[in-house]
């Protein structure tokens, strides 16, 4: 892991375009569906370990996110030992989506999702 990305240069980096940025949001899905950095990807945490080979290796840096930024870092460092990313760059965002003031992206409930 290299460590912790604060919110205003993932902004900057994100507006610059001269990055590709991967942005995993490691959130169950109904978290996720509410409201979710836009563009990122939805890997639960618990999934992780599974599809880590499926993230953009091509990617300049990997940025990971949840709510605070404390679990995020536990998935930056899985994603980081892995071969074929050790070049990457791998960030935990930094006070997590709590701190995020961007835009933020939402997904169509499924009746799957529903508490009812």
């Amino acid at each position: 892991m290299d460590g912790e990305i604060h919110v205003d240069e993932l902004v900057s980096l994100l507006e610059d375009d001269e990055e590709t940025i991967e942005i995993v949001d490691i959130r169950q899905p109904a978290s996720f569906a509410r409201g979710h950095i836009p563009d990122s990807e939805n890997v639960p945490l618990p999934e992780l370990v599974d599809n880590v080979e499926e993230l953009d290796t091509d990617a300049d840096r990997i940025v990971t996110v949840c709510p605070h930024g404390e679990s995020s870092v536990q998935a930056a460092r899985l994603i980081a030992s892995y071969e074929g990313i050790e070049d990457t760059p791998v960030e935990s965002l930094a006070e997590g989506l709590t701190s995020w003031r961007g835009p933020i992206e939402t997904a169509p409930q499924s009746a799957d999702d529903s508490p009812f």
